[in-house]
């Protein structure tokens, strides 16, 4: 599975999506809070610029990236066909820029830099997450495909970071998933005391923060397996 590929059909999901809103359905919050369907995709569309651009220059407008994201949306108003026209040209940019970067160089990006499939991983992962954002909060069906594969690999494997981000040392944590076609996905040494295990997409929830732990139907076992659970993201924090 390539994950650039994976990427564009995961941003040509959203736009279907989109396409199918009418003007009201733009205006009315997202399960993002704070945030109109509206500023969902204009966060995307600015996000993406920025793979193009060389980075997120976000401590301009806040102290904590959550705060230094707000702070680009609520400065930069648009009207609604604007910002997706403007999301549609991003994109296309965007994944322009990972396909014609050399895999062995990092890009610069919001607290670190990052190889390009890596940060493709992560583009996937929060086009999917807003994705969610929206259609949950409109009502709309967003069915979990095998493109979440790349989003359990990164919460897998940003592990170390949460632990490190929570002061904790790191730990093994093998993770044994299903994925929405019912096949087994496993991330980690199968040698691990700790375990995390369930459906791929509630992992992948819970990673995003669109779903609290004890809510998720995912098992823990081992010294370590709950903490991990808890501590799992997908994304970065300052």
């Amino acid at each position: 599975m390539d994950v650039i590929d994976d990427l564009e059909a995961e941003q040509d999901a959203l736009a279907v999506v989109l396409d199918g809103l009418s003007a009201e359905d733009w205006r009315r919050p997202s399960a993002a809070a704070g945030w109109s369907v509206a500023d969902v995709v204009l966060h995307l569309a600015q996000t993406e610029e920025a793979v193009a651009s060389g980075g997120v220059d976000w401590r301009r407008f806040g102290d904590t990236v959550d705060d230094g994201m707000n702070g680009m949306v609520g400065n930069d108003p648009a009207a609604p066909e604007q910002i997706y026209v403007r999301w549609q040209a991003a994109r296309r940019a965007s994944v322009a820029t990972l396909r014609a970067a050399d895999p062995s160089r990092p890009l610069p990006w919001v607290t670190n830099a990052l190889k390009p499939r890596t940060l493709a991983t992560t583009r996937l992962a929060e086009h999917w997450a807003h994705a969610l954002d929206i259609t949950e909060a409109l009502g709309l069906d967003y069915p979990d495909t095998a493109r979440l594969r790349h989003v359990a690999w990164l919460g897998h494997s940003t592990l170390p970071y949460a632990w490190r981000l929570a002061g904790l040392t790191p730990v093994p944590v093998n993770c044994v998933l299903t994925a929405p076609d019912g096949s087994r996905w496993e991330f980690g040494d199968a040698g691990a005391e700790s375990m995390i295990s369930g459906a791929a997409g509630e992992f992948c929830r819970v990673g995003a923060q669109r779903l609290a732990p004890e809510k998720s139907g995912l098992a823990t076992a081992g010294p370590h397996g709950d903490q991990a659970l808890r501590l799992l993201r997908t994304y970065a924090v300052t």
